[in-house]
């Protein structure tokens, strides 16, 4: 079978593998889609420290069941997996916090993952309910998007995102565009997309439709947010994106009592910003993480798919073949796409 397989930074191959045996309380899967993210890019330019390559790379899996043996799973059952595997025993984990689990695990890290033909979905996923039914009606594409719309939905939680907010998006690629919609979904009054590249910005705000598609390029983005909030500022912003400079912005566009989430992480080499404390104590603003998601985001974003609350399906505008994961990462790293998907 064919595979995508990481052995350094730079040297990602398209490799012929044998196929996987089941085992003890593993579940084997035939893989319909495995979609693509900026972290795929990251990992082929640069590694990741809990990569022992080489490693099949892919965390955004959906598929069928092929061999459950004894777990219950039985051939042709269609189902989404966890990418982030919680240890389920820890403190974090018995409290409820499995979004950080410090014996986290991944898939297309730790494990095999997706850009293959067949994979292993290892027991411990099983342990902690990782192995999710997909719903009647959703395609495996869509059901492949569940794993960072999970993650969306653990940040806008976090955030409170509710009725009634001004919410500030800054990054139009494809988490952008499900913070736009899971936003909608959750009662937001309104909702600006902000983005520094105007092609991206076109692109996503043509599918999602948010109030305002604000261009950092050739406007002031402070400025416009307080034009379209009559002088208040969002009630939410999001920062969508790895960058310093949106996340240091995003204190200049908040109202009074308003919740930062800090979705997009920063280099590790180069993690610290600026930050007004004043503001922040004054203003009562609240700063907030956001890592990952669980096992029980991902079914509730299954759900906010099947239900028709957040869609997802015209977001994926690319499909490629396995053997031509290499031009995804490239489409994703031009920011070309929205949503990436490689079916196998």
């Amino acid at each position: 079978m064919k595979v995508v397989r990481f052995h350094a930074p730079g040297d990602v191959r398209i490799e012929d593998a044998p196929e996987p045996t089941r085992t003890g309380g593993d579940v084997l899967i035939r893989v319909h889609n495995c979609s693509t993210c900026g972290t795929d890019v990251k990992i082929f330019k640069f590694g990741h420290h809990h990569i022992r390559p080489p490693r099949v790379m892919g965390h955004e899996i959906a598929g069928e069941v092929v061999d459950g043996g004894d777990t219950g799973w039985r051939a042709g059952d269609r189902v989404q997996v966890i990418a982030a595997i919680p240890c389920g025993r820890c403190g974090e984990c018995r409290r409820g916090r499995m979004t950080v689990c410090p014996n986290q695990e991944s898939m297309g890290y730790h494990y095999d993952g997706g850009f293959a033909e067949l994979m292993l979905v290892p027991a411990k996923v099983l342990a902690v309910d990782g192995l999710n039914r997909i719903p009647p009606g959703i395609g495996y594409a869509e059901a492949s998007v569940a794993e960072p719309l999970a993650c969306v939905l653990n940040g806008q939680t976090l955030a409170r995102v509710g009725e009634g907010d001004d919410v500030v998006v800054m990054g139009a690629g494809p988490i952008g565009c499900l913070h736009v919609r899971l936003a909608r979904a959750r009662g937001a009054a309104r909702v600006f997309l902000v983005d520094l590249n105007r092609e991206r910005l076109s692109l996503s705000a043509d599918r999602v439709r948010p109030d305002a598609a604000i261009c950092g390029a050739d406007t002031d983005v402070v400025d416009e947010v307080r034009k379209l909030t009559d002088g208040r500022g969002a009630d939410v912003v999001i920062t969508a994106a790895a960058s310093k400079a949106a996340q240091e912005q995003a204190f200049a566009l908040c109202a009074r009592q308003a919740r930062i989430s800090f979705f997009g992480g920063l280099p590790k080499d180069d993690p610290v910003i600026r930050v007004d404390s004043n503001l922040v104590h004054y203003q009562e603003l609240t700063i907030v993480g956001a890592n990952g998601s669980s096992p029980a985001h991902n079914r509730q974003a299954l759900d906010l798919i099947a239900s028709g609350a957040v869609p997802v399906a015209d977001l994926i505008t690319h499909r490629l073949p396995v053997t031509e994961a290499l031009d995804a990462f490239d489409i994703v790293a031009r920011g070309a796409a929205i949503k990436v998907t490689i079916e196998p």
